[in-house]
């Protein structure tokens, strides 16, 4: 592709980032929770639109199309950036924005998932070893329980690309986008006792969920 000029890189850029807020904003974990079980995932569990949500309270089968359309829009943003000669930073800030999207769907009221899925879609055009790192990095945290693992897997994935200043700004961005949701939490109130706040605060950047119990939080329902 012919080189760009300031102009219409801007406006490419720009655009981009307005079409990848919208496509990360579609909420496929949210679609499957009406169509196969009537309910409204936001009201269920960690009260997150997500993946996992989907396996605890939808159907296991369905994360499979779900995670996959969710890497798709964080994937088909980044390369499309980089299709249309924003260069790598540029079309890692276009895959953000899907994660962003993702995190916050304007068509949910802003209360969406927790963006890996999308990050993973990223790193498989910009640095595909790191989707298998950070795939990995979930299993972990998964098993053991612990979503602490993916932020440091995240953090760490500039040393897996030989100290790629690009991957380090990404996953700082990711890190930053993580910590943000985490804290803000689909809108959760926090308690109003000081100490209980503190808590809260430290149990959802850490342990993503407000309360010690994992298998308790995980399996809320509305009632």
């Amino acid at each position: 592709m012919s080189e760009l000029t300031p102009f219409w890189s801007i406006v490419i850029f720009v655009s981009l980032l307005l079409i990848a807020y919208l496509l990360g904003s579609v909420p496929s974990g949210y679609v499957a929770g009406k169509l196969i079980k009537g309910i409204d995932l936001r009201s269920y569990g960690s009260g997150t639109v997500s993946g996992s949500m989907v396996w605890e309270h939808v159907a296991r089968w369905a994360v499979v199309p779900v995670g996959l359309f969710d890497i798709f829009k964080g994937a088909l943003a980044t390369w499309l950036g980089l299709r249309l000669g924003l260069g790598q930073v540029a079309a890692m800030a276009v895959g953000l924005a899907a994660v962003v999207g993702h995190n916050w769907p304007v068509y949910l009221n802003f209360q969406g998932g927790r963006g890996f899925s999308p990050f993973i879609g990223i790193l498989l055009v910009i640095f595909p070893w790191g989707a298998l790192i950070i795939l990995a990095g979930l299993a972990i945290g998964n098993l053991f329980r612990s979503p602490a693992v993916p932020l440091i897997v995240t953090l760490t994935l500039p040393i897996f690309a030989n100290g790629s200043t690009n991957v380090l700004w990404l996953a700082a961005g990711m890190t930053v986008i993580t910590v943000i949701k985490r804290l803000e939490a689909n809108r959760r109130p926090f308690p109003t006792n000081p100490i209980e706040r503190r808590k809260v605060i430290l149990r959802r950047i850490f342990l993503d969920r407000d309360i010690q119990d994992h298998k308790r939080w995980i399996r809320r329902e509305p009632h």
